[in-house]
């Protein structure tokens, strides 16, 4: 996950954009810099220990992988082509994960921090309510749910 001698490509086409491993955050804001940039956001969406008054174990992700990744595309290159974003990508991890796991990661930069801010929760915010990517939590009581705040919720 090297960016070319000068700088990356404004959207990362040759990166998976759902993955079962964990997601390496601090690669993916490496890959974002860029000389232009003056502010890079990012969002990493953490698994957390509790919903709804239960307490959570841990979650699984399941999504429909080649529309989700396209979906995801799409949605990155509108936020770049609205901001005029120097770079921005999103990562979805789908399988198991445990407490404190990032279960998806958004990074944007551009010259402004507010530009930077403002595409990221934009792109945040279409992928968790558009993408086909399900959510199911698992709590300590044995029983589970799906949905939430995702796509299916």
């Amino acid at each position: 996950m090297t960016p070319s001698a000068s700088f990356p490509l404004p959207v990362a086409v040759d990166f998976k954009l759902i993955v079962t491993e964990p997601i390496d955050v601090c690669g993916l804001l490496q890959w974002a810099h860029h000389p232009k940039a003056g502010g890079i956001v990012l969002f990493s969406g953490e698994v957390r220990n509790h919903h709804a008054q239960k307490k959570v174990t841990h979650l699984e992700y399941e999504a429909f992988v080649p529309m989700a990744e396209q979906m995801i595309r799409e949605i990155t290159q509108a936020a770049i082509e609205k901001w005029n974003l120097h770079s921005a990508i999103c990562v979805h991890r789908i399988g198991k994960l445990d407490i404190c796991e990032s279960a998806v990661v958004v990074v944007t930069a551009h010259s402004h921090r507010k530009e930077s801010y403002e595409a990221n929760q934009y792109i945040i915010d279409r992928v968790k309510h558009e993408a086909p990517i399900w959510k199911r939590e698992f709590y300590e009581d044995g029983t589970s749910f799906w949905g939430g705040d995702c796509h299916c919720g």
